[in-house]
């Protein structure tokens, strides 16, 4: 499998939130010790799981320039940046900023307004931020969550961004839940193309088609029994119970999508986590589905 520098397990983090919906500074660096304690690599700041849309770039700087003296502790934890926006400009400045405050990556959406866009105005897009925004030595993953964002990444859009920023355009976050896009990605790029995946039940998969590792909301709560997929996998042994129980709880979980509402209701529930607000439009999860899923489910 690929050795990439920041190969390993991530999770999307969710964002801290006070009563009044700004970031709980406060509470950024003891959730992302927590997560560093429980076998994450490092974490992705302001994914879909982190609500990071919904939010200022001055919001996100703020959690930002807190979220880097988790390294006071956990000095090898990688942090990775959210930076895609529907405005060019605005992703430029937030991914410039992120390599400024000492990130170690951004992912970045596509635009995700012109839903119709092709890959030649895509490619010029991508081209602009890497350009004017990553460093000769950074590293920008593409977001692939075209659920989400209504538009994603063909196979040969990745394979001209690669062609044309070889070290700059590492790879991509594969949130589309397409095994068959999964494996295409495996037979086209091999390990060339750093590859996270997003979706737990399929992180065997991943990993045996070249992944580097995964980018995860359920790594929030469940990171252990995904670091343990991915140690066995690097030690060519049997992954099969652990990846059948994961797939087991991510098939429960999606039951009660969005993510965020759900993870924060379980994080303090089963980890002793603030009970930290979800940012409108999202609403919290309904007293009925959090006790139900509090009965379903094994952490």
């Amino acid at each position: 499998m690929t050795q990439h520098p920041l190969a390993g397990v991530y999770a999307a983090a969710v964002t801290p939130l006070k009563s009044d919906l700004l970031p709980d500074l406060d509470a950024v660096v003891p959730f992302l010790t927590f997560l560093a304690s429980r076998g994450c690599d490092g974490a992705l700041i302001f994914g879909t799981t982190g609500e990071g849309p919904s939010f200022s770039l001055k919001e996100r700087e703020m959690v930002w320039k807190t979220a880097i003296r988790v390294r006071e502790a956990y000095p090898n934890f990688r942090l990775l940046a959210g930076t895609g926006t529907p405005s060019l400009g605005e992703t430029i400045d937030l991914t410039k900023l992120a390599f400024d405050l000492g990130f170690d990556a951004v992912v970045t959406l596509p635009p995700y307004y012109f839903r119709k866009v092709n890959d030649d105005g895509l490619f010029h897009w991508f081209g602009q931020v890497i350009n004017k925004a990553v460093p000769a030595d950074g590293f920008l993953f593409g977001y692939h969550i075209p659920s989400a964002a209504g538009i994603g990444f063909s196979i040969e859009l990745l394979s001209r961004l690669k062609d044309s920023f070889p070290f700059q355009f590492a790879g991509i976050k594969d949130s589309s839940h397409d095994q068959g896009f999964t494996r295409a990605l495996g037979e086209k790029f091999g390990a060339d193309l750093t590859v996270f995946n997003g979706t737990d039940s399929d992180f065997t998969l991943a990993l045996q088609n070249h992944a580097a590792g995964c980018i995860t909301a359920l790594a929030n709560i469940i990171s252990p029994s995904l670091r343990e997929i991915y140690d066995l996998f690097i030690q060519g042994k049997d992954t099969f119970a652990a990846q059948a129980r994961i797939s087991e709880q991510r098939h429960l979980l999606e039951k009660y999508q969005p993510f965020p509402p759900l993870l924060k209701a379980l994080l303090a529930r089963y980890h002793h986590q603030p009970r930290w607000p979800v940012h409108p439009p999202l609403v919290e999860l309904s007293k009925e589905d959090e006790e139900k899923v509090v009965r379903e489910f094994a952490v």
